[in-house]
């Protein structure tokens, strides 16, 4: 690729101007005398220095990476995927991963009715690229923005679900995802130079205490319904037997009537 080629370039530049100094040094010594030995000295001397300055001078950016560069401590440029040549004694990189981050949670919260639970949750993120600047100059590093996300994540999931019941979270735990990440984005927004990508409640659990006492209702519930089912059936069923009574005396007597008026006084 073209930073390979780069480098490739470079170093070959490198060797070529420290093999000349030494070769020239090396001439000048030979030929002896105070001022040809002081000028090989000098040439053994930028020789080290181009050795020192040029290659750690040649910084690399990779595919994925944005990097802060700073002057004497200043953030002074951003630097993009490529290969840079930045004068390594008063230039510093710093880089930052622009690819997209995770984030998983764990954390305590409470119902609204007061019923304690552990969320679990993923968040992704990634910041913007053009905004690294303001990152460097209020952040310092991408894990303490990473930290100052991470709290507010938190503060707004817990802030979410106490405005729910335990029940209603429990009915509807599909729904609580879309709310925990709305209720996020909304709060990080712009200010903190990033852009929320998902936000997943994986999982969420109620005390061993309240979560027996749901299966409980739910066993109590089912039984109940089945006891409505089966006198609802008894119903039918007596009321299905008192309808074919009805019909078949209803018959009967039709039966006699018919009987009846066939009679005749000679029969």
């Amino acid at each position: 690729n073209d930073g390979m080629m780069i480098n490739i370039i470079l170093g070959l530049i490198i060797f070529a101007l420290f093999a000349g100094c030494c070769g020239w040094a090396y001439t000048a010594f030979r030929k002896g005398g105070k001022g040809n030995r002081t000028a090989a000295l000098i040439g053994v001397l930028v020789c080290v220095l181009l050795f020192i300055t040029i290659p750690f001078s040649i910084h690399t950016v990779d595919t994925g990476e944005v990097a802060v560069v700073k002057h004497l401590g200043e953030a002074k440029e951003i630097r993009t995927a490529g290969t840079h040549f930045d004068f390594w004694v008063t230039e510093k990189y710093q880089r930052y991963d622009a690819k997209v981050q995770n984030i998983d949670i764990t954390t305590a919260a409470y119902s609204s009715d007061a019923q304690t639970m552990t969320i679990q949750m993923t968040m992704q993120y990634q910041i913007m690229g053009d905004k690294v600047m303001d990152i460097a100059k209020q952040y310092g590093s991408l894990e303490v923005l990473q930290s100052r996300i991470q709290a507010i994540a938190i503060e707004k999931a817990k802030a979410t679900l106490s405005s729910y019941k335990a029940m209603d979270i429990i009915s509807s735990r599909a729904a609580m995802s879309p709310a925990v990440e709305e209720s996020i984005r909304e709060s990080i927004g712009d200010d903190y130079f990033v852009n929320v990508v998902a936000v997943v409640l994986t999982n969420i659990d109620f005390s061993d205490a309240f979560e027996q006492a749901v299966e409980e209702k739910m066993i109590a519930e089912q039984l109940q319904l089945k006891a409505e089912y089966e006198n609802q059936t008894k119903v039918a069923q007596a009321e299905a037997e008192a309808r074919a009574k009805i019909i078949a005396a209803q018959a009967e007597a039709e039966a006699n009537k018919l009987l009846e008026q066939s009679l005749t006084d000679k029969i």
